[in-house]
């Protein structure tokens, strides 16, 4: 499963599609592509966010929230985040990646390791900033038709069975027709 083509999601979907390489000989493979992100960092983002459904797209594993990407495992050493704002101070920022980090762009940097903090509170810290990216990123669309896990959601008063969709007519229950 990939990311999808939406608009929320197009600089980054052309900035993976530019250095995307399908798989090769020799290659760590993902998915059809190339990996283009260290194997500890795809282990960190699915310790980070467990039970997370991670995106392989064009080589890199990506989380999103319905259908709009939230975060990227990046390269080496970089978690891109999709926020409202820059993430707190108290956290470790990574280098930058043009174009997405860019001011107004809404992605931000960090480091996936934040190594001024303790093992624990490095892993509550970024999971909880993960959370935060992904709520963000399920607000960034209007369709209700799935939740922000991408999950399709039913209808509120939607009935299953034969009887879905009928309605009693006028004509049952004794009462004659109006003309």
């Amino acid at each position: 499963m990939t990311l999808p083509e939406l608009p929320q999601n197009s600089a980054l979907l052309d900035l993976l599609r530019l250095q995307g390489v399908p798989e090769g000989r020799g290659a760590y493979a993902y998915e059809g592509w190339e990996l283009h992100t260290h194997p500890d960092l795809v282990e960190r983002l699915e310790d980070l966010a467990p039970q997370w459904p991670v995106l392989a797209t064009f080589g890199m594993p990506v989380l999103a929230a319905k259908g709009i990407a939230a975060v990227v495992a990046w390269g080496m050493g970089i978690l891109l985040v999709r926020l409202p704002e820059a993430p707190t101070e108290a956290l470790e920022l990574a280098e930058p990646c043009p174009p997405l980090t860019d001011p107004g762009q809404g992605w931000y940097s960090v480091c996936p390791w934040q190594s001024e903090l303790h093992s624990a509170e490095s892993q509550a810290q970024l999971s909880l900033l993960i959370r935060h990216a992904l709520s963000h990123a399920a607000t960034l669309t209007k369709d209700d038709s799935i939740d922000w896990q991408g999950r399709p959601v039913q209808a509120p008063g939607a009935r299953k069975g034969k009887a879905a969709g009928r309605r009693p007519s006028r004509d049952q229950g004794g009462r004659g027709r109006r003309s």
